[in-house]
Parts: structure tokens; C-alpha cells; sequence
């Protein structure tokens, strides 16, 4: 729950209208790795750095719910101390 909070305040200065929709996707990508256990700093370096050569046919193969179901290249995320 505390993720969600900590967005809350941050949106309100976020700038123009087009970032608030790209920060808001960036945070489910996010949300999304983490309930499927992956690490989201991996998952973005990797898949960021693959898709300027991928095509758009590629592209569902590299999100995090296929990433969760094909083995990992990416690293597990770190369960919180």
C-alpha cells in the first residue's frame, strides 16, 4: 500500500499532460513486475535496450506477464529485509 501513496503528491507536479500518462505507465510496468516477481530495474534495462530492434510483432513477448511465464533472463526480484 505504500507504493501507492508514495505517487500520490508526486503527480500533482508531474508538468504537462502527456508525462503524467507516461509516468503512469511506467508506474504499472512497475506494479506489474513486482506482483509477478521480477525485478523491475532488470526488466526495463534489458527490454529498453532490446527494443529499438525488435519489431511490433515482438513486443508482447518482452512484457512481464510473458516474461514471468519463460525462463528468466532477467533477475528474480529481491524479496524486501
Amino acid at each position: 500500500m505504500g507504493t501507492r501513496r508514495w505517487g500520490k503528491k508526486n503527480w500533482l507536479f508531474i508538468g504537462e499532460a502527456d508525462a503524467s500518462d507516461r509516468g503512469a505507465i511506467l508506474y504499472i510496468i512497475i506494479e506489474c513486475c513486482r506482483r509477478r516477481g521480477i525485478d523491475p530495474y532488470s526488466y526495463l534495462r534489458d527490454v529498453l535496450s532490446r527494443l529499438p530492434a525488435m519489431t511490433k510483432r515482438q513486443v508482447p513477448e518482452v512484457t512481464p506477464a510473458a516474461r514471468a511465464k519463460a525462463p528468466s533472463q532477467i533477475a528474480p526480484l529481491k524479496a524486501a529485509s
